[in-house]
């Protein structure tokens, strides 16, 4: 094993309140992060590259703030970093997985990992997809990885169950909470990734054109939940407590 690629994401952060703004999500003065899931993996193959001397490149295709996501992932101590750039594209997860398709079909790697999904779309459509153009085997969720020669054992979470896999690598692999707990950049982490590689890339030095990430999805619309309602105390004998409640259910929340 010789390199590890990371595909990651920048979202916002997981503590940043959502404001809808004309129909879309504002992002003034909000605060954006590596996607945690995303973090999870980059943290896995930094392991990898302490117990098997690997390089490892992170790849991100977003807009021009997706660069500090990047930045800190090189802090962290990946050796590489890619931008293909999206600020001027209009896309979706179908175009995203062509682009990053695109750019990995030029590369030669061990592994791909990535998160299991974003927390802002929360599709899980990118690696799925992105495993498929690149022919590649695929295991989602992982919360354990063994990689020993041209092989991977993981250990994935089942929805409450944990499955154990064999791989044949080169695999993509995506991350689930409690793979590792990932480290903080470190001062001199910081410093020294200001001296590594950090590309950008557009649609034309891919090799690809508009018509080829064309969104295959379409956001009709986008709104914030309900305001949630003050609790309300039902009063009378228990008998009386379960008839109110009973019509309350049905007549205000609507749910039986």
């Amino acid at each position: 094993m010789q390199h590890v690629v990371v595909i990651l994401k920048q979202t916002f952060d997981t503590e940043e309140k959502i404001v809808i703004t004309d129909g879309k999500v504002s992002e003034d003065g909000v605060k954006f992060v590596i996607n945690p899931y995303d973090e999870y993996a980059v943290e896995e193959a930094l392991r990898l590259k302490e117990a098997h001397g690997v390089s490892v490149t992170v790849v991100s295709a977003g807009p021009d703030r997706a660069a500090e996501a990047l930045r800190t992932a090189l802090a962290m101590g990946a050796d590489e970093a890619v931008r293909i750039a999206t600020e001027a594209i209009h896309t979706d997860e179908y175009g995203i997985s062509r682009l990053l398709a695109a750019f990995l079909q030029t590369q030669s790697y061990d592994l791909i990992l990535g998160g299991n999904f974003s927390v802002d779309n929360g599709a899980g459509q990118v690696a799925v997809r992105l495993a498929k153009l690149l022919d590649l085997p695929h295991v989602s969720s992982i919360t354990e990885l063994t990689v020993n020669g041209e092989q991977a054992t993981v250990v994935r979470d089942a929805e409450g169950d944990a499955e154990t896999l064999e791989v044949k690598l080169p695999a993509l692999l995506t991350a689930q909470q409690g793979l590792n707990e990932p480290r903080y950049p470190s001062l001199p982490g910081i410093m020294k990734a200001k001296k590594k590689p950090f590309r950008e890339l557009s649609l034309t030095d891919l090799g690809l054109n508009e018509d080829e990430i064309t969104p295959k999805t379409q956001r009709l619309g986008i709104s914030l939940p309900p305001a949630r309602q003050a609790g309300k105390l039902i009063s009378g004998t228990p008998g009386e407590q379960v008839e109110e409640l009973v019509r309350l259910l049905r007549s205000e929340a609507k749910v039986i």
